[in-house]
């Protein structure tokens, strides 16, 4: 969008700095660096004190803020495609009742929660789990049922590994619990045809977009005391090393999993990308509704020092999840 506006385009880098390549084409120089945060476009008088007409600042307001918005909007776009073609070529993952039988492909039964101190986490059970062999009954609930009390042996899927465990579902479980401790849901991977699969890519995204707002929302009431997160719930942040790890365990699950979980990563860049927080999209699009309502541009001096102040607090939280929460969970 810069260059259809006919702003220069001095850099556009896949992650931040210090460069490990690059390549300079025309007048942008095109890099890959060496941190994998992101990626960055740098344009010509955007942060202000230069005017002219190849400059961000030269733009009318609304092309510039055309501009910003392009970047939020392309991560959006990129998960869309993706989910398109995962949803014509493999199918979608996703959430099945026991009726429902149609252009399923591989359904299974997987575990969804693990509750504390019951059989399932005594033997070692984890969320994502696929039970894919209990016995010789076809449902897993009258196979449980039928054997309270009793020792049984599951079949357990995770990731390539396929192993058995052994528990004892309870005769007289808490509350709120199953004899096992464990929520289940059936899942599939459901295919569409060519052209049911672009808008079904749009919804797919829509409906992720949506759950991740509705988890952020559950997670800041949960932090301010206004709401308790359900039984056997916990939210956890996840920085640059627990997405790699994410992206091990996908990818071992197949292509399909794998750019699934690409997709969800560039929508969650594009919500964060898209709050009010400068350093971010949304903070320039802040300063630049200030300068609507005000009818000048705010001092672009004034604008970079709370930018580096927020990009640097954004350092600092990036190292202390990764220390507090990534460390931890993978080691």
């Amino acid at each position: 969008l810069a260059k259809k506006f006919g702003v220069k385009v001095e850099e556009f880098g896949i992650g931040y700095p210090p460069r490990l390549l690059g390549k300079k084409i025309g007048e942008t120089a095109y890099s890959l660096n060496f941190w994998p945060f992101g990626a960055f476009v740098k344009i010509y008088g955007e942060e202000g004190g230069v005017e002219d007409y190849r400059s961000f600042i030269g733009k009318s307001l609304w092309q510039r803020v055309a501009i910003v918005l392009g970047g939020v909007l392309s991560f959006w776009i990129v998960a869309v495609i993706l989910l398109s073609i995962v949803a014509g070529v493999w199918g979608l993952p996703t959430t099945v009742s026991d009726e429902d039988n149609s252009n399923l492909i591989d359904p299974k039964i997987q575990i969804t929660q693990v509750a504390a101190n019951s059989p399932a986490q005594e033997a070692g059970l984890k969320a994502g789990d696929v039970i894919v062999g209990f016995g010789k009954t076809k449902d897993i609930q009258e196979f449980v049922k039928s054997h309270q009390g009793e020792e049984i042996v599951l079949t357990i899927k995770r990731g390539s590994q396929i192993f058995d465990e052994k528990l004892v579902p309870r005769v007289a479980p808490p509350q709120g619990q199953g004899a096992m401790g464990i929520g289940l849901v059936r899942t599939a991977l459901k295919s569409y045809t060519w052209y049911q699969a672009p808008l079904q890519g749009v919804i797919t995204a829509w409906q992720l977009s949506s759950n991740i707002v509705n988890g952020w929302v559950l997670g800041l009431k949960s932090a301010l005391g206004l709401v308790e997160l359900p039984v056997n719930m916990k939210m956890e942040m996840v920085g640059p090393l627990g997405i790699f790890q994410l992206l091990r365990e996908y990818s071992a699950l197949g292509v399909n999993y794998f750019l699934f979980l690409i997709s969800l990563i560039a929508l969650a860049l594009a919500l964060v990308n898209i709050l009010p927080l400068p350093a971010l999209d949304g903070g320039k699009l802040l300063f630049l509704l200030m300068e609507g309502v005000r009818g000048k541009p705010i001092n672009y001096k004034l604008e970079q020092k709370i930018t580096a102040a927020f990009f640097a607090l954004f350092i600092l939280m990036m190292i202390f999840v990764t220390v507090k929460f990534d460390i931890p969970r993978i080691f």
